[in-house]
């Protein structure tokens, strides 16, 4: 085992917040500690706290996590949201050139940053500038993202927690438009990847009711037709009276043109993106057309109701078991990785046992290059879907072992 480096370790979250952020935190102190952190004469001084990321980091706005109970850190992982703060900032060349200063600054040589790709990407060039300085800093990446679009990785924490909430709220809601129906449409985070709105698929239980909603799932890998969608809706709610719709802020056409950016004349965000999810716009032209385009038989025209799920679905206090353990695990693996003497890398997720066919969910961890995931982006795989507007067994066979029992509920 390589020697461990004298100086200070820090940790950051960034991104969207999720369930089980905290749990990654809290993971990656309790390695550190674990190695003696902290103690007199270990090499590592102190664990450092970025508040909101590395803007917290290069402001000099630091807390000392090495003073928080065993009792204050195991509050906090089950807390959902970024404990420390999180940020949207994307760091470019010259903003890590400032994150890298701060290091030397602080004494820093262990960095672990927890989140998306661009937090990869961010890990990936401090380490880069660092080994051209001579610096030994050991950079690490623990993954999080809700919208699951990681390579290499099986699924990323915050995502099970998240496909847990969507599959619930969906199924409460099919049952609110059964009793008073129309046309339902709930508008699901995923801006290039549809694993999140296909979570919507099991809220429908396979021994319940055949009519169960979500009655159409559209997701950014299939492209999204208007008139097919139309008719597909107009089809649903002639047979039952009533649809209900899972649809992803990112879906787009055959030409990869966002149908959100075309129907919606919005503001823009910090990356230059039109807001989707946020502002409830695509719902509510979605529902516009639909009220416009359908002609029911008795000639009457739909009752259209639109909903964002919005931040709600990110950080819902009621986790996935599996998602939290791994969560956990994530932060004490790479600590790990850290202080066995790795450079770099970032944490990845990698699925031992299936969760069904008999077969229990298992899964470990490993490291991988941070080109890997650094601004990289996972799509899902076609074969998760069938047809147009529905979610396959495999991707039932995939998602359910990750977000355990959801509720029940009885009917007459």
């Amino acid at each position: 085992m390589a020697q461990l480096i004298e100086g200070n370790a820090v940790i950051g979250q960034s991104g969207g917040p999720t369930a089980v952020i905290n749990q990654s935190m809290v993971g990656v102190v309790q390695g550190l500690l674990s190695e003696g952190a902290g103690s007199p004469n270990n090499p590592i001084k102190r664990i450092l706290g970025m508040r909101h990321g590395v803007r917290g980091l290069t402001t000099d706005q630091l807390v000392d996590l090495s003073e928080k109970s065993h009792e204050e850190l195991e509050a906090v992982a089950a807390t959902p949201s970024a404990a420390l703060g999180s940020t949207r900032d994307k760091p470019d060349a010259s903003y890590c050139e400032r994150i890298f200063h701060a290091c030397e600054k602080h004494d820093i040589r262990y960095f672990f940053y927890i989140g998306g790709n661009d937090s990869s990407d961010t890990c990936r060039i401090v380490n880069e500038l660092a080994n051209k300085s001579s610096y030994e800093l050991r950079c690490f990446h623990v993954p999080k993202t809700v919208d699951n679009d990681l390579p290499i990785n099986d699924h990323t924490p915050g995502f099970p927690s998240a496909a847990r909430f969507v599959a619930t709220a969906f199924r409460v809601d099919s049952l609110d438009n059964e009793s008073i129906p129309g046309i339902k449409i709930n508008v699901v985070m995923g801006r290039h990847a549809g694993f999140l709105t296909a979570a919507a698929g099991l809220a429908r239980d396979p021994s319940g009711h055949p009519d169960d909603g979500p009655h159409l799932i559209c997701v950014p890998e299939v492209a999204f037709d208007l008139d097919a969608f139309c008719e597909r809706v107009a089809e649903v709610y002639d047979r039952l009276g009533r649809c209900q719709i899972a649809v992803s802020e990112g879906i787009q056409d055959r030409d990869g043109q966002s149908i959100g950016a075309m129907l919606i004349q919005g503001d823009a965000d910090a990356h230059g993106n039109v807001q989707l999810s946020g502002s409830g716009a695509l719902g509510d032209q979605l529902s516009r057309i639909i009220k416009e385009r359908l002609k029911p038989r008795n000639g009457n025209a739909p009752r259209v109701r639109a909903d964002t799920l919005g931040y709600l679905q990110r950080c819902w206090p009621d986790a996935s078991p599996i998602d939290s353990d791994e969560a956990r695990r994530s932060g004490r693996y790479a600590a790990k990785l850290a202080a066995s003497g790795d450079l770099d890398g970032s944490v990845a997720i990698i699925r031992t046992g299936k969760g069904y066919d008999g077969e229990a969910y298992a899964s470990e961890l490993d490291r991988i290059n941070l080109e890997q995931v650094a601004a990289q982006t996972k799509h899902m795989d076609l074969e998760y879907m069938q047809g147009d507007f529905d979610i396959s067994q495999k991707f039932r066979d995939y998602c359910g072992p990750l977000i355990g029992e959801l509720p029940t509920f009885g009917r007459l």
